[in-house]
């Protein structure tokens, strides 16, 4: 295959919102560790408060790269961060209770927590594409 058509192909694959949402994802998991550092080990503030700091700032940056960069939106709202927020909430809802959950009948809490992961990602994902920037629908 020529590199015309790899670059066309990695190209139409990039402009997918499934595949930059993934990508947004991704690199925040990898940022996320880093502002925790910044802020615990630098900026010497407790790790409860920091952790919450930490995810805050997080959600907010995720939230404008969504909104921008994966979804295509101009301008963000309060609505959709508003929406953001809770869907990110109902997340963690989901991965807490999973992980929390699971080793009640044997399962071993790393396993646990993965699937609490594969779940809340899973909410994640439904939440983000069919709620909160889903696609209107053209009347004819």
């Amino acid at each position: 295959m020529e590199s015309r058509e790899w670059s066309r192909r990695f190209q139409a694959l990039q402009s997918h919102p499934l595949v930059r949402w993934w990508l947004v994802g991704v690199c925040f998991a990898g940022f996320g560790v880093g502002i925790l550092y910044v802020l615990i080990d630098m900026l010497r503030i407790p790790l409860l408060p920091g952790s919450a700091v930490g995810a805050e700032i997080g959600t907010l940056l995720r939230f404008f790269s969504h909104d921008r960069w994966v979804f295509g939106h101009r301008t963000p709202t309060l609505k959709r961060l508003g929406q953001y927020h809770l869907a990110n909430a109902s997340s963690f809802v989901i991965w807490w209770s999973v992980t929390n959950l699971l080793p009640n009948w044997g399962v071993h809490y790393l396993l646990a927590a993965i699937v609490g992961m594969a779940c809340s990602v899973g909410w994640s994902m439904i939440t983000n594409f069919l709620w909160i920037w889903r696609r209107k629908l053209q009347s004819l």
